[in-house]
C-alpha cells in the first residue's frame, strides 16, 4: 500500500479589525475597488481554454438586521434578510423598510440597525508565480487562506495597512 506523500503547503492567516467596517458602503467600495484596481499584482489566467480574471468575487452574502419597535421604543420583533449582492440588499432594506403590513403585523415601526449587518465577500486571486489563493473579508476580519508563498501575505498585508477600514 502506498504512502501519502505531501504535495504541496498552504497556509491561512488572520487579521482581526480593530473596528468593524462601519456599513456596506464602505466594504463594497473597499472589495470592488480590489476588482477593478488590481493592488495585489494578481494575474488573468485560463482554466481549460476560458479566460479567468486575475481577481474574482468567489462568494459573497449581505445580511440586515430589521428591528420592530414599539410606541415605548421597546423592540417587540426583528428580522433578517440575506442577499447575494450588494444591490439585492439594498433593495431588500427598502423593501421591508416600506412594508407596512409587516411593520402591522410585528406590532412596531422598522429601523433599520446597520451595525448588525453582516457583510462577506471572498476573492479567488491568481498570483504571477501561478498559485491561486482566496482573500475573505467580513466586517471584523481578513483571512488569507491556500496560499503558499509568503511573499502573497506580505504583499496584502502592506496594501492593508494603508486602508484605514482594515486596521
Amino acid at each position: 500500500m502506498g504512502d501519502f506523500i505531501q504535495q504541496s503547503v498552504t497556509k491561512t492567516a488572520v487579521r482581526e479589525l480593530s473596528a468593524p467596517i462601519a456599513d456596506i458602503a464602505t466594504f463594497n467600495t473597499l472589495v470592488s475597488g480590489i476588482i477593478s484596481g488590481n493592488p495585489w499584482g494578481c494575474t488573468a489566467y485560463d482554466v481549460s481554454g476560458v479566460p479567468q480574471d486575475p481577481v474574482a468575487i468567489s462568494r459573497q452574502g449581505y445580511t440586515a438586521r430589521i428591528e420592530y419597535e414599539n410606541n415605548e421604543a421597546k423592540v417587540v420583533g426583528y428580522t433578517s434578510t440575506r442577499a447575494p449582492t450588494v444591490a439585492a440588499f439594498n433593495s431588500a432594506v427598502t423593501a421591508i423598510m416600506a412594508d407596512t403590513a409587516l411593520a402591522t403585523a410585528m406590532g412596531g415601526d422598522a429601523i433599520h440597525v446597520a451595525g448588525e449587518d453582516g457583510f462577506t465577500a471572498t476573492l479567488k486571486c491568481h498570483s504571477a508565480t501561478g498559485e491561486i489563493y482566496y482573500v475573505s473579508f467580513s466586517r471584523e476580519q481578513v483571512r488569507v487562506t491556500s496560499y503558499s508563498d509568503d511573499a502573497i501575505l506580505a504583499t496584502i498585508e502592506t496594501w492593508a495597512d494603508t486602508k484605514p477600514e482594515l486596521a
